[in-house]
Protein backbone atom coordinates (compact mmCIF):
# COMPACT_ATOMS: atom_id res chain seq x y z
CA UNK A 1 0.00 0.00 0.00
CA UNK A 2 1.20 3.39 -0.89
CA UNK A 3 1.92 5.23 1.98
CA UNK A 4 -0.52 8.84 2.70
CA UNK A 5 1.01 11.51 1.21
CA UNK A 6 1.78 15.12 3.42
CA UNK A 7 -0.52 17.99 1.96
CA UNK A 8 1.16 20.93 4.18
CA UNK A 9 -1.23 23.92 3.34
CA UNK A 10 -0.37 27.41 4.25
CA UNK A 11 -1.53 30.48 4.14
CA UNK A 12 -0.03 32.10 0.96
CA UNK A 13 2.36 34.94 0.86
CA UNK A 14 3.75 37.82 -1.66
CA UNK A 15 7.20 37.68 0.72
CA UNK A 16 10.14 35.56 -1.42
CA UNK A 17 11.14 34.85 2.40
CA UNK A 18 7.47 33.66 3.20
CA UNK A 19 7.34 31.17 0.00
CA UNK A 20 11.10 30.06 0.42
CA UNK A 21 10.25 29.08 3.83
CA UNK A 22 7.72 26.97 2.99
CA UNK A 23 9.68 25.22 0.73
CA UNK A 24 12.38 24.57 3.08
CA UNK A 25 9.97 23.19 6.11
CA UNK A 26 8.40 20.73 3.59
CA UNK A 27 11.83 19.71 2.58
CA UNK A 28 12.89 19.20 6.09
CA UNK A 29 9.50 17.16 6.69
CA UNK A 30 10.57 14.98 3.92
CA UNK A 31 13.85 14.14 5.60
CA UNK A 32 12.30 13.80 8.68
CA UNK A 33 9.70 11.32 7.58
CA UNK A 34 12.32 9.55 6.04
CA UNK A 35 14.71 8.91 8.14
CA UNK A 36 14.91 5.34 9.40
CA UNK A 37 12.73 4.04 6.40
CA UNK A 38 14.80 1.13 4.79
CA UNK A 39 13.30 -2.21 3.55
CA UNK A 40 11.51 -3.21 0.61
CA UNK A 41 7.92 -1.92 0.17
CA UNK A 42 8.74 1.53 2.23
CA UNK A 43 9.13 4.80 0.89
CA UNK A 44 9.33 8.27 1.80
CA UNK A 45 6.10 9.51 2.09
CA UNK A 46 5.38 12.56 -0.85
CA UNK A 47 5.52 15.65 0.40
CA UNK A 48 3.34 18.86 -0.95
CA UNK A 49 2.83 22.42 -0.52
CA UNK A 50 -0.63 24.01 -1.01
CA UNK A 51 -2.04 27.49 -0.55
CA UNK A 52 -5.45 28.41 0.39
CA UNK A 53 -4.67 32.66 -0.45
CA UNK A 54 -2.42 34.63 -2.35
CA UNK A 55 -0.67 31.99 -3.81
CA UNK A 56 -1.14 28.49 -6.11
CA UNK A 57 -1.31 25.49 -6.28
CA UNK A 58 -4.54 25.20 -3.62
CA UNK A 59 -5.12 22.05 -1.64
CA UNK A 60 -7.66 21.10 -4.32
CA UNK A 61 -5.36 21.07 -7.15
CA UNK A 62 -2.58 19.31 -5.44
CA UNK A 63 -4.88 16.59 -3.84
CA UNK A 64 -6.34 16.01 -7.67
CA UNK A 65 -2.59 15.49 -8.51
CA UNK A 66 -1.95 12.61 -5.80
CA UNK A 67 -1.85 9.43 -8.51
CA UNK A 68 0.62 6.89 -8.60
CA UNK A 69 2.06 6.22 -12.42
CA UNK A 70 -0.72 3.20 -12.34
CA UNK A 71 -3.39 5.57 -11.83
CA UNK A 72 -4.55 4.84 -8.27
CA UNK A 73 -5.33 7.35 -6.05
CA UNK A 74 -2.62 8.28 -3.08
CA UNK A 75 -4.38 8.78 0.08
CA UNK A 76 -3.72 12.30 1.65
CA UNK A 77 -2.91 13.81 5.32
CA UNK A 78 -3.82 17.62 5.64
CA UNK A 79 -1.66 19.27 7.84
CA UNK A 80 -2.71 23.03 8.39
CA UNK A 81 0.59 24.67 9.65
CA UNK A 82 -1.50 27.89 10.86
CA UNK A 83 -0.54 29.06 14.41
CA UNK A 84 -4.43 29.68 15.08
CA UNK A 85 -7.13 27.60 13.94
CA UNK A 86 -9.67 30.20 11.81
CA UNK A 87 -11.33 30.36 8.97
CA UNK A 88 -8.82 29.45 6.69
CA UNK A 89 -8.61 25.72 8.87
CA UNK A 90 -12.36 25.67 9.69
CA UNK A 91 -13.72 26.60 6.38
CA UNK A 92 -10.95 26.97 3.12
CA UNK A 93 -9.60 23.72 3.70
CA UNK A 94 -12.90 21.53 4.41
CA UNK A 95 -13.67 23.43 1.22
CA UNK A 96 -10.40 22.68 -0.76
CA UNK A 97 -11.07 18.67 0.28
CA UNK A 98 -14.67 18.47 -0.56
CA UNK A 99 -13.65 20.06 -4.19
CA UNK A 100 -10.97 17.91 -4.77
CA UNK A 101 -13.35 14.73 -4.96
CA UNK A 102 -10.29 13.03 -3.57
CA UNK A 103 -11.70 9.86 -1.59
CA UNK A 104 -9.54 9.38 1.33
CA UNK A 105 -8.35 12.26 2.67
CA UNK A 106 -8.00 13.43 6.60
CA UNK A 107 -7.11 16.52 7.85
CA UNK A 108 -4.88 16.83 11.07
CA UNK A 109 -5.39 19.93 13.35
CA UNK A 110 -3.13 23.37 12.87
CA UNK A 111 0.29 23.08 13.77
CA UNK A 112 -0.61 25.96 16.84
CA UNK A 113 -0.76 26.82 19.54
CA UNK A 114 1.16 24.04 21.15
CA UNK A 115 3.85 23.74 23.77
CA UNK A 116 6.75 22.86 21.19
CA UNK A 117 5.98 26.65 20.17
CA UNK A 118 6.07 28.16 23.04
CA UNK A 119 9.42 27.00 23.72
CA UNK A 120 10.85 27.69 20.30
CA UNK A 121 9.19 31.39 20.85
CA UNK A 122 11.22 31.80 24.05
CA UNK A 123 14.67 30.73 22.63
CA UNK A 124 14.17 33.03 19.75
CA UNK A 125 12.91 35.80 22.85
CA UNK A 126 16.46 35.44 24.30
CA UNK A 127 18.49 35.42 21.27
CA UNK A 128 17.18 38.66 20.60
CA UNK A 129 18.21 39.78 24.43
CA UNK A 130 15.75 39.09 26.32
CA UNK A 131 16.34 38.63 30.23
CA UNK A 132 14.09 38.24 33.34
CA UNK A 133 12.47 41.29 34.11
CA UNK A 134 11.93 42.88 30.67
CA UNK A 135 8.46 42.63 29.85
CA UNK A 136 7.17 40.37 26.90
CA UNK A 137 4.49 41.62 24.13
CA UNK A 138 3.22 37.90 22.21
CA UNK A 139 2.54 39.23 18.35
CA UNK A 140 -0.45 37.46 16.46
CA UNK A 141 -1.21 37.82 13.26
CA UNK A 142 -4.39 38.49 14.44
CA UNK A 143 -8.19 37.11 13.11
CA UNK A 144 -11.57 38.32 13.49
CA UNK A 145 -12.47 34.28 13.76
CA UNK A 146 -13.00 34.06 17.74
CA UNK A 147 -11.87 30.54 17.58
CA UNK A 148 -8.21 31.83 16.29
CA UNK A 149 -8.25 34.18 19.01
CA UNK A 150 -8.58 32.02 21.41
CA UNK A 151 -5.89 30.12 19.79
CA UNK A 152 -3.77 32.79 20.04
CA UNK A 153 -5.04 33.55 24.09
CA UNK A 154 -3.75 29.65 24.46
CA UNK A 155 -0.50 30.38 22.70
CA UNK A 156 0.46 33.42 24.67
CA UNK A 157 -0.93 31.47 28.02
CA UNK A 158 2.24 28.64 26.81
CA UNK A 159 4.79 31.57 26.66
CA UNK A 160 3.57 32.73 30.02
CA UNK A 161 4.09 29.66 31.66
CA UNK A 162 7.18 28.75 29.93
CA UNK A 163 8.79 31.99 30.91
CA UNK A 164 7.58 32.32 33.90
CA UNK A 165 6.26 36.12 33.51
CA UNK A 166 3.24 37.75 32.61
CA UNK A 167 2.61 37.64 28.38
CA UNK A 168 0.43 41.31 26.96
CA UNK A 169 -0.88 39.98 23.64
CA UNK A 170 -0.89 42.05 20.33
CA UNK A 171 -2.10 42.22 17.08
CA UNK A 172 -0.78 42.93 14.05
CA UNK A 173 -3.13 43.21 11.08
CA UNK A 174 -6.50 42.61 12.72
CA UNK A 175 -7.68 42.91 16.02
CA UNK A 176 -7.07 44.86 19.08
CA UNK A 177 -5.20 45.56 20.83
CA UNK A 178 -2.12 46.54 18.26
CA UNK A 179 1.43 45.67 18.66
CA UNK A 180 2.55 49.17 18.94
CA UNK A 181 -0.27 50.45 21.54
CA UNK A 182 0.24 47.41 23.93
CA UNK A 183 4.32 48.82 23.54
CA UNK A 184 3.18 52.29 24.45
CA UNK A 185 1.27 51.61 27.49
CA UNK A 186 3.83 49.45 29.30
CA UNK A 187 6.01 52.09 28.67
CA UNK A 188 3.71 54.88 30.22
CA UNK A 189 3.50 52.17 32.79
CA UNK A 190 7.04 52.60 33.61
CA UNK A 191 8.64 49.20 32.32
CA UNK A 192 12.12 49.64 31.05
CA UNK A 193 12.44 47.07 28.59
CA UNK A 194 9.91 46.06 26.03
CA UNK A 195 10.27 42.88 23.92
CA UNK A 196 8.08 41.53 21.28
CA UNK A 197 7.64 37.69 20.89
CA UNK A 198 7.02 37.23 17.23
CA UNK A 199 4.25 34.77 16.71
CA UNK A 200 4.49 34.31 12.88
CA UNK A 201 6.09 31.47 11.13
CA UNK A 202 8.62 33.42 8.63
CA UNK A 203 9.42 37.17 7.52
CA UNK A 204 7.60 39.23 5.66
CA UNK A 205 5.39 43.02 6.31
CA UNK A 206 4.03 41.68 9.19
CA UNK A 207 7.96 40.99 10.84
CA UNK A 208 8.85 43.80 9.61
CA UNK A 209 5.75 45.79 11.23
CA UNK A 210 7.11 44.25 14.76
CA UNK A 211 10.33 46.30 14.24
CA UNK A 212 8.57 49.36 13.77
CA UNK A 213 6.40 49.15 16.74
CA UNK A 214 9.20 50.61 19.45
CA UNK A 215 10.36 47.66 21.82
CA UNK A 216 13.72 46.89 22.72
CA UNK A 217 14.09 44.14 20.89
CA UNK A 218 11.75 41.92 18.59
CA UNK A 219 12.36 37.89 18.38
CA UNK A 220 12.81 36.51 15.01
CA UNK A 221 9.75 34.12 13.60
CA UNK A 222 9.05 31.16 14.13
CA UNK A 223 10.52 29.72 11.31
CA UNK A 224 11.93 26.29 10.33
CA UNK A 225 13.10 24.90 13.79
CA UNK A 226 13.36 20.94 14.45
CA UNK A 227 10.97 21.19 16.37
CA UNK A 228 8.46 22.57 14.18
CA UNK A 229 9.43 20.10 12.10
CA UNK A 230 8.75 17.26 14.53
CA UNK A 231 5.57 18.66 14.99
CA UNK A 232 4.42 18.51 11.43
CA UNK A 233 5.60 14.51 11.22
CA UNK A 234 3.88 13.73 14.35
CA UNK A 235 0.71 15.16 13.44
CA UNK A 236 1.15 13.27 10.10
CA UNK A 237 2.05 10.04 11.61
CA UNK A 238 -0.86 10.08 14.17
CA UNK A 239 -3.23 10.99 11.15
CA UNK A 240 -1.59 8.43 8.11
CA UNK A 241 -1.94 6.00 10.75
CA UNK A 242 -5.67 6.23 11.35
CA UNK A 243 -6.36 6.57 7.25
CA UNK A 244 -4.28 3.41 6.73
CA UNK A 245 -5.84 1.19 9.44
CA UNK A 246 -9.27 2.43 8.40
CA UNK A 247 -8.61 1.28 4.38
CA UNK A 248 -7.68 -2.02 5.68
CA UNK A 249 -10.89 -2.44 7.24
Amino acid sequence: MTAPALVLVAHGTRSTKGVQMIAALAEAVTKELGAGISGPGTETPWVRTAFVDVLGPSPSEVLRDLVTPAGESVPAVVVPAFLASGYHVYQDVPREVAESDHPAVTVTPAMGPDPALARIMAMRLRAAGWREGDAVVFAAAGSSDARARQDVRRAAALLAEHLGVPVRIGYVATGAPRVPEVVAELRAAGTDRVFVASYLLAHGLFQQRLHEAGADGVAEPIGVHPAVVRLIAERYRVAAGELVRARVR
